[in-house]
């Protein structure tokens, strides 16, 4: 690609990102009219709900006081930062600042009346906040799932120039790409003088070139984000400067240290002297081996077996009635620290696949890592069924119960897999094999696999129980979907 082409490129996603600074009046009307909706509801449920007092006329007082708060309801949401364009899309900020605002509403409509000696109706107080905080919270969960959906689609995006070496240019640009529904658009980078190529090694178009901060060409002002990482050689002052010029200019200034996958959990920032210091944490694995994780799989896993009983029944009918063979299936698989298990899942192909494995795998040219086949001649006709749901797992519950994997982990390998593994790939032995994971719900046997190891490896370095829950959840939407599921 030339440096021509690319600034066509830049043009195009210029024209389409215009409409991200809509975002912020979009999010303020909506939350207006979720709070105005809240106050109705309020009204509503304080005069015709049987156990408040129907007596008593509050439509008057409850007139005056509706415009103020939910003026000043908006008001605390924008002072807080709710309406900031850095908190849409991405992060837990937007949910924490909305959450926050509505409680220093909710604590200063009560003072005020206090001390004004002003009668407002407890009934139409406790309504309008119980009704009105979910729902803003559920607004901007769909404003951004909505936001999420354009932007994969290629609207509303953001375009990017990246300032560094080749190599620290395609690190940040492979996580832009892969992490489409951030909206970053990389329109090129900026790199050392002494790199000659037209592209990174990725592909990435140069822009210019430049052999310190001082040296960067006026076109980046024009672009809406600036990503500075390392390899062009920068002083604190040059960065300082670089901010002072551009602050006019509406570009977005954003430096990225060389750290990827690492969860916000474990990022401290702490300004000291002047000096932004980034604190990392020690990766968080040893917390999924406590009796905490443990005491939730137990509980979820006899729970999930009860509820599920007559979905095993059925299952372990329509095998046995197919062809007669065992309904289950035993694999060896790893678990945690290398220990082997028996794995149970409902058999879903012939009796006789393990041999006709190495056939397929040399037919297809496949490493041993990672094997799956979408068409599959090994696979049963209730298999098919079986797997596009799921529902060949649900054994693995009793695995769960027994101690052998998790509900949540990694994904479940057997030793020739393992012994494929480097030094970085067996930090995935560090916790249980869970029943579902990251690699489920990003994409399961779509995934290549470079990706599902960065998933596991991601979640053995960042487990929390948030996380899990968050997992557990998504879980039942992929496997109704079916995505990826073969």
């Amino acid at each position: 690609m030339t440096i021509a082409s690319s600034l066509l490129s830049e043009r195009r996603v210029a024209a389409r990102s215009r409409f991200v600074h809509y975002l912020a009046p979009t999010a303020f009307v909506t939350d207006a009219l979720i709070m105005a909706i809240a106050c109705l509801v309020g009204v509503a449920g304080r005069t015709h709900l049987p156990f408040f007092d129907g007596v008593t006329d509050i439509r008057n007082s409850v007139i005056l006081v509706s415009p103020p708060l939910v003026a000043a309801w908006l008001g605390l949401v924008w002072m807080l930062g709710g309406y900031r364009h850095e908190v849409f899309g991405a992060g837990a900020d937007e949910f924490k600042r909305v959450f926050n605002a509505s409680a220093y509403a909710a604590g200063l409509l009560g003072v005020g009346c206090y001390f004004a000696h002003y009668s407002l109706s407890r009934g139409f107080y406790l309504l309008t906040f119980v009704v009105g905080v979910p729902a803003l919270l559920a607004g901007r969960h769909l404003l951004r799932r909505a936001l999420k959906r354009a932007r994969v689609r290629g609207s509303l995006q953001e375009r990017v120039i990246i300032v560094g070496g080749p190599r620290q240019v395609d690190d940040i640009a492979a996580v832009l790409r892969r992490e489409r529904w951030l909206g970053y658009s990389v329109a090129g980078a900026v790199v050392p003088g002494s790199f000659t190529e037209t592209e990174t090694p990725r592909g990435v178009p140069v822009l210019a070139r430049a052999d310190s901060l001082h040296g960067l060409p006026d076109d980046i002002r024009h672009t809406d984000v600036l990503f500075i990482t390392g390899g062009l050689p920068h002083s604190s002052t040059e960065l300082r400067q670089l901010a002072w010029d551009l602050e006019h200019d509406r570009v977005q200034l954003v430096v990225a240290p060389s750290v990827t996958d690492v969860s916000s959990e474990r990022i401290r920032v702490r300004p000291v002297g002047g000096l932004p210091l980034m604190h990392l944490d020690s990766p968080r694995w040893t917390y999924a081996t406590r009796w905490a994780k443990r005491t939730f799989d137990v509980v979820g896993s006899l729970l999930l077996i009860l509820a599920t009983l007559p979905v095993l029944a059925y299952a372990a009918l329509r095998i046995k009635v197919h062809d007669r063979g065992p309904v289950f299936f035993r694999h060896t698989r790893i678990g945690r620290n290398g220990a082997e298990f028996s794995c149970l899942k409902f058999r879903t192909m012939v009796v006789n696949a393990e041999s006709l494995l190495q056939r397929l795998q040399e037919e297809q040219g496949a490493s041993a890592l990672l094997f799956k086949m979408k068409d599959d001649p090994r696979i049963t006709a209730p298999g098919r069924w079986l797997r596009r749901f799921s529902i060949d797992e649900l054994p693995q519950l009793f695995n769960v119960l027994r101690g052998d994997m998790s509900l949540v982990g990694p994904r479940p390998q057997v030793q020739r897999e393992v012994d494929l593994y480097d030094d970085a790939l067996r930090r995935r032995l560090h916790v249980r094999p869970g029943m579902t994971g990251l690699w489920q719900v990003s994409g399961r046997n779509d995934l290549t696999l470079e990706e599902a190891a960065r998933l596991d490896l991601y979640y053995v370095d960042n487990w929390s129980m948030l996380q899990d829950l968050a997992i557990l959840g998504r879980t039942v939407g992929a496997v109704l979907k079916s995505h990826g599921a073969y």
